[in-house]
């Protein structure tokens, strides 16, 4: 099993074990519910440097990236650079996130949240609403297209966003529908921790311009973006490269500035 396989395998029972604990009623009656989502489609679509930052303490490709600064701070000073979202991860075992993170940057920020996690059930779109994200990812890499379908027209249908997550082309054509807002291309091999901006460059011509091109991971520098511009890429998933610095928010606010 690769990393990939065994994260979706645990997910599986965690999700089990959250929906006989919190009914969905619970969710669906949260304060955060019925608020107004916050589009992060539109606002790559009209922004000139189209970074999402993240927030992330650990992954398994990297054990420990940044156990110290509080998520408030991060999405404060995301907010404060100007970035267009904020992908905030909520997986505890591997990414050492929570949901709770999730309301914490919702609480100190009004920029569109995307819930970075791995989506195998409608219930897990339930709560990424009742906890304040107004984008939800799909990995086309764990999810079969009649998934894809049915978990993307269920987002749409409470109002997220839907970046779809794609590693290569047989992903991308299989994952093609119109309920899908942005596209995301990530240049890290899942299987070998590779990565690489060719991934997205050969992708770019095959996905649709009705969809928001979006590419994730290995983007550390200002020349990588200003490539991928060329590409017709509208949105930059940037993670460990903010977030292993002291101060995330104002590594964001030079990185912008230096973009601009």
């Amino acid at each position: 099993m690769n990393i990939l396989d065994k994260i979706v395998a645990d997910k599986y029972k965690e999700v089990e074990l959250k929906k006989s604990l919190i009914p969905i009623q619970q969710l669906e009656n949260s304060v955060l519910f019925n608020r107004q989502t916050n589009s992060l489609a539109l606002a790559l679509r009209n922004s000139k440097t189209g970074i999402i930052a993240e927030h992330k303490r650990r992954s398994p490709s990297k054990s420990v990236i940044n156990q110290s600064v509080s998520v408030q701070d991060v999405a404060t000073g995301y907010q404060e650079a100007g970035v267009c979202g904020m992908s905030v991860l909520t997986d505890g075992k591997y990414f050492g996130g929570s949901l709770d993170d999730l309301l914490l940057a919702r609480a100190a920020s009004t920029m569109p949240l995307l819930r970075k996690e791995f989506i195998i059930d409608e219930y897990q779109l339930l709560e990424a609403k009742a906890y304040g994200a107004d984008v939800i990812l799909l990995i086309a890499a764990v999810l079969s297209r009649d998934e894809i379908k049915s978990l993307s027209e269920f987002a749409k249908s409470i109002s997220l966003d839907v970046l779809l997550e794609v590693h290569n082309l047989e992903e991308l054509e299989k994952s093609i529908m119109p309920s899908l807002d942005m596209l995301g291309v990530n240049n890290r091999n899942l299987k070998t921790f590779d990565v690489s901006t060719d991934v997205s460059k050969e992708l770019s011509k095959h996905i649709p311009d009705d969809f928001i091109k979006v590419s994730e991971s290995g983007i550390s520098s200002i020349e990588a973006i200003k490539e991928l511009q060329q590409y017709d890429y509208k949105g930059f998933l940037i993670g460990e490269n903010f977030m292993k610095t002291e101060n995330p928010g104002i590594s964001a606010v030079e990185f912008i500035q230096k973009l601009k």
